[in-house]
């Protein structure tokens, strides 16, 4: 069960860095103009944020664990991800994407997967 925790851990990580990089690098206009509607409802620098906090949370669902430091810090910012599709997947039902909620709840339950299990029976 612990491979398979790391193997989820490591594919959040990935698709959090890809998705909050994407956030940052990118301007408004060209998120919005490929498909990332939902940016219209905040301005630049909420844009920017969100970015910042999913990079900062998937490194908060590895480093921790690899470097042994803080342990308790994976299954917080497993939580904070989780907190954070919630938000996504509101936003994006009121603007009537729903593949975009459904590929949120699907994230959501990863997230809640790692949360769960690291604070419980699988703790680091």
């Amino acid at each position: 069960m612990n491979s398979v925790l790391w193997v989820i851990t490591a594919l959040l990580t990935l698709t959090y860095v890809a998705a909050g990089a994407m956030k940052i690098a990118q301007p408004k206009a060209k998120l919005a103009a490929s498909g990332q509607g939902w940016v219209e409802d905040f301005s630049g620098s909420t844009v920017k944020r969100i970015g910042a906090i999913e990079i900062l949370a998937a490194l908060g669902l590895i480093l921790p664990a690899v470097l042994n430091i803080a342990t308790i810090l994976v299954p917080v910012a497993a939580t904070g991800l989780l907190l954070l599709m919630i938000g996504a997947a509101i936003t994006h039902a009121r603007r009537g994407e729903i593949p975009n909620v459904i590929i949120n709840v699907v994230l959501g339950i990863l997230a809640a997967g790692i949360a769960i299990a690291r604070f419980g029976p699988y703790s680091l």
